[in-house]
C-alpha cells in the first residue's frame, strides 16, 4: 500500500468514525451529504471520494454498526458453557444498558429499511443479523438439539424473545418491565433444555 493510499484509508476511518457518531445522533433517514460533512469537518466531495456516493457511505455506516454486534457475538462465543438462556439472557443485559440505545435505534432504523428497501444500502442488513444471532444461538445448544425441529424452535424463540423486547425497551423506556418479560421467557426456554 503506497502512502496515499495508507493516508486515504486512514481519513475514510476517521470520518467513517465521525459520520458514524452523527448517525447515531441523528439516524439515517433522511440522511444528507452536506449537513453531514459540515458537522464532521469534511466536505461532501471528500466523503464521495473516500466511500464512491451516499449508497457506499450508508453501507459503510452500517458495516460500522454491525461490527459491535459481531464483537459481542464472538466474544459470547468464547465463553465456554453458556445454555441458551443464559447467553440469551447476556445479550439482554448488553441490548437494555442504556448507553447502547443510540446504536439500537439505527440498528432498528436499518432494519426496517432493509426490508421496505431491500434493493437499496440496507439490502440483506435484516437478513444478515438474523443469521449472525442465530449462528450464536445454535452454539450454546447440545449438538444433539441443534439440527432437530425443537432446537430451531428454541433459538427462533430466544431470539424472538430478545428482539420483541428490545423494540418494546426503545418505545418505553421501561428496563425494568421489558426484563423481568425475558426473564421469565428464558426460564421456560430453560427449563425445556
Amino acid at each position: 500500500m503506497t502512502t496515499r493510499e495508507t493516508t486515504a484509508s486512514t481519513r475514510r476511518e476517521e470520518l467513517l468514525e465521525l459520520a458514524y457518531g452523527y448517525v447515531l445522533r441523528h439516524g439515517l433517514a433522511d440522511l444528507s451529504l452536506r449537513p453531514l460533512a459540515a458537522d464532521i469537518g469534511s466536505s461532501p466531495r471528500v466523503l464521495l471520494f473516500l466511500f464512491g456516493n451516499k449508497d457506499g457511505l450508508i453501507r459503510a455506516l452500517l458495516s460500522r454498526a454491525r461490527a459491535e454486534e459481531v464483537s459481542l457475538l464472538a466474544e459470547l462465543k468464547s465463553r465456554p458453557g453458556g445454555s441458551l438462556s443464559f447467553v440469551a439472557g447476556e445479550l439482554w443485559r448488553w441490548l437494555s444498558a442504556p448507553e447502547r440505545r443510540p446504536v439500537l435505534a439505527l440498528w432498528v432504523e436499518s432494519y426496517a429499511r432493509s426490508l421496505v428497501d431491500p434493493s437499496g444500502p440496507w439490502a440483506d442488513f435484516a437478513r444478515a443479523t438474523v443469521d449472525d444471532w442465530l449462528n450464536l444461538l445454535v452454539t450454546t445448544q447440545e449438538p444433539a438439539a441443534q439440527d432437530t425441529e425443537q432446537g430451531r424452535s428454541d433459538r427462533t424463540a430466544a431470539l424472538a424473545v430478545l428482539r420483541g423486547a428490545l423494540l418494546d425497551l426503545l418505545a418505553t423506556g421501561d428496563t425494568a418491565r421489558t426484563t423481568r418479560a425475558v426473564a421469565a421467557q428464558l426460564a421456560t426456554l430453560a427449563k425445556r433444555a
